[in-house]
């Protein structure tokens, strides 16, 4: 083999080479998740999962143990999330314990910020086509891409080019007012508690019947002593060491409702729906559509 010859093959080699080594540091990041996605597959024999519909770069499958009709865009979804990492099995996100999420869902396409602690929408249409192959009460799991996700950037607690390991977890009811009420029942059953259901849906325990002056509607100004707890037992508010006034007003319409049915000197429990607590956006320690819990005993009343 003569030098022009040589130096051509290792002219050729040397290419081959640089090409190669360029071709893998410029991999794109949709072939790097999707190969670690299949990987992840096979490892845990998720052999249930599916490719999405359009081929966008997710996988998903769904369970679905009822025999009603698949969700449709204009129907309300009431479900919680719980969203690990692919890669260490860790819990980035879980739903708040005493409430849950709920929306259309056509609109379910942005994830809560309050838990990434972010003021972005980010956009993950991948959740609105999982609950589309689902019926009330069904469940999906979601293998997302990072591309898909949070992208390079991340966000909150999860970090750059993380390929997460979503469950989305839908509950039976279609009104947020059922759900609470099945979730009061059944708080008072595990607990051996017998309550009264008041036509506003508050449910209420007497403990003292008062004997001092009536209230005599929400515009009274009443003087109370209250503590006020999520069904876990967590305490979020208490006026145990004094007393706390307002006029009714300016409280919660579960409060509204039910205080004025009972005399100064009563003491009493109760356990007020979301709707007609805090509601979908909850307040502070209070997450959405929470159940509240109150112990409430009246002191005195400005009428």
């Amino acid at each position: 083999m003569n030098k022009f010859t040589q130096l051509s093959l290792f002219t050729l080699l040397l290419a081959t080479v640089i090409f190669s080594s360029c071709k893998k540091e410029y991999e794109s990041i949709q072939s790097i998740d999707d190969a670690a996605i299949k990987s992840y597959i096979s490892k845990n024999n998720l052999t249930s999962m599916v490719p999405d519909p359009d081929k966008t770069g997710f996988y998903f499958q769904v369970t679905n143990p009822t025999d009603g009709n698949l969700f449709l865009n204009s129907d309300s979804i009431f479900y919680d999330i719980t969203v690990k990492s692919m890669q260490s099995g860790s819990t980035y996100l879980q739903s708040p314990v005493n409430g849950n999420l709920g929306t259309y869902v056509g609109y379910l396409n942005g994830f809560f910020q309050s838990s990434l602690s972010t003021s972005v929408t980010y956009n993950i249409p991948a959740l609105r086509t999982a609950a589309l192959a689902l019926k009330p009460g069904g469940t999906a799991r979601i293998l997302l891409p990072s591309y898909l996700a949070f992208g390079r950037n991340g966000a909150g607690p999860i970090p750059s080019n993380e390929n997460l390991d979503f469950t989305l977890k839908s509950y039976p009811y279609r009104k947020q007012w059922l759900f609470d009420d099945v979730k009061i029942q059944n708080f008072l059953t595990s607990k051996g508690l017998v309550a009264t259901k008041d036509l506003s849906r508050v449910y209420y325990i007497v403990n003292t019947q008062g004997t001092g002056d009536a209230i005599s509607g929400v515009e009274s100004t009443v003087t109370m002593k209250y503590t006020g707890r999520l069904l876990d037992g967590t305490v979020f508010d208490s006026s145990t060491d004094g007393t706390f006034s307002s006029v009714l007003t300016n409280l919660i319409k579960g409060w509204q409702l039910i205080v004025p049915k009972f005399n100064v000197g009563s003491k009493f429990r109760i356990f007020v729906p979301s709707d007609l607590g805090y509601g979908t956006s909850g307040s502070g320690a209070i997450p959405s559509n929470a159940i509240l819990d109150f112990d409430i005993e009246i002191v005195s009343v400005t009428n």
